[in-house]
């Protein structure tokens, strides 16, 4: 009952920046938790930051200090700043939502989007 719309992947260079965003709507109204999941090919789909309904955030140890995670609750997005971006990043990005942000990990999020590329040479 949550749609979610990722946007803003595309090609980059190593050392770039990419800024996705994730446009949402079907809320209820009631306390949600948002995140950024990755996943490229080959690998399973791993959790890159999750953001809760009071702003409390948590980071993946492996984007920790180059990409921040961030939501405007006027507009019901959510963003994902990405910085100093390698080539280890290269994947397919997710948002995705569940009611409480008490694990990152991708199989207890229900709602997800289409996904956006983010390609790193």
């Amino acid at each position: 009952h949550v749609q979610l719309v990722e946007s803003g992947g595309g090609p980059v260079q190593a050392g770039g920046s990419l800024r996705l965003s994730c446009a949402a709507s079907g809320y209820t109204g009631r306390p949600v938790c948002m995140g950024w999941f990755r996943q490229a090919p080959g690998k399973e789909r791993e959790g890159v930051a999750i953001i809760d309904s009071d702003g409390n955030t948590v980071y993946a140890d492996s984007v920790k200090d180059r990409f921040t995670i961030s939501k405007d609750n006027a507009k019901n997005a959510l963003y994902l700043q990405t910085n100093s971006l390698k080539a280890e990043d290269t994947a397919m990005y997710y948002c995705a939502t569940r009611r409480y942000c008490t694990t990152m990990a991708p199989d207890a999020f229900g709602n997800w989007g289409q996904g956006t590329q983010v390609t790193v040479s």
